[in-house]
């Protein structure tokens, strides 16, 4: 299996060179291009060449983006003027995506409850105007599971939209703060097509390595397998509370733990 990490493991904005390299001296495939992922950063035509040239320099593949829902660039808004501004930020990311030749964005969405019945509306519209355009750049849209998931929002946008077109993005420590997280992303095995891989104490969103908190790695190992997903394994692991304080050796160990989920998922 290809392995994959998080551009920002140690900051989210910036020079992001050093990062790159320091992930391909660790060993990684590729990554997932996490810089500004909550922020209304336009990224202009001189910054993705740039960033080319680094993956090109470093023999990285572009497998992913996690794209932002923005700031005052919201796209499920329900001030139209900003649901319009956040579609714009979203095509953003996605022809940055297909340029660096990756294929999915992984995107946030409000929990699907009655008070979010009006960004719900504004959320499905976006969802619509963005199609056309995602298919002409060959990405697909990835929605990621939030805390306490119940996924009732996945599920009905799984049910709405075509598999070409939507798919999960599975958190897993998101997925570990409600004790269902697996079970509920084992009804959709045929739509994952995104991962954010780290661990946590089950209550906060810690992002630590894997293996040094309370997912069950075997179970999510299991389901993994039993679905259709062919990408890589892309870990969204932080230094900042993996107790290893320098980058080098926290990637080497990140790695060594990709190694180790990858031989669970093949049965060794």
């Amino acid at each position: 299996m290809l392995l994959s990490m998080c551009s920002d493991y140690a900051r989210d904005k910036g020079n992001a060179e050093q990062d790159l390299k320091k992930i391909a001296d660790a060993g990684f495939d590729g990554i997932q291009w996490i810089h500004q992922w909550n922020t209304d950063f336009i990224y202009t035509k001189p910054e993705i060449r740039q960033i080319k040239k680094w993956l090109r320099d470093f023999n990285l593949k572009m497998f992913d983006l996690h794209a932002t829902d923005g700031v005052e660039k919201k796209w499920y808004s329900v001030t139209e003027y900003e649901r319009e501004a956040g579609v714009e930020i979203v095509k953003n990311r996605i022809e940055m995506t297909g340029e660096l030749g990756g294929n999915v964005i992984v995107m946030h969405i409000p929990r699907l409850s009655s008070e979010n019945a009006e960004k719900w509306e504004q959320l499905e519209k976006s969802i619509d105007e963005l199609e056309g355009f995602a298919s002409k750049h060959g990405v697909r849209i990835a929605v990621e599971n939030i805390f306490f998931d119940e996924f009732n929002g996945i599920a009905r946008l799984m049910k709405k939209y075509s598999p070409d077109y939507l798919g999960i993005c599975y958190d897993s420590g998101h997925g570990n703060m409600v004790v269902q997280g697996l079970e509920h992303l084992s009804r959709f095995p045929d739509r994952l097509i995104s991962l954010h891989l780290h661990d946590n104490n089950g209550f906060d969103d810690q992002h630590k390595p894997l293996f040094s908190g309370t997912i069950d790695w075997k179970k999510l190992a299991a389901v993994l397998s039993k679905s259709t997903y062919k990408g890589p394994l892309t870990q969204e692991t932080g230094i900042r509370n993996s107790g290893i304080p320098d980058e080098d050796i926290f990637l080497k160990q990140a790695y060594a733990n990709a190694e180790k989920l990858a031989a669970m998922i093949k049965g060794k």
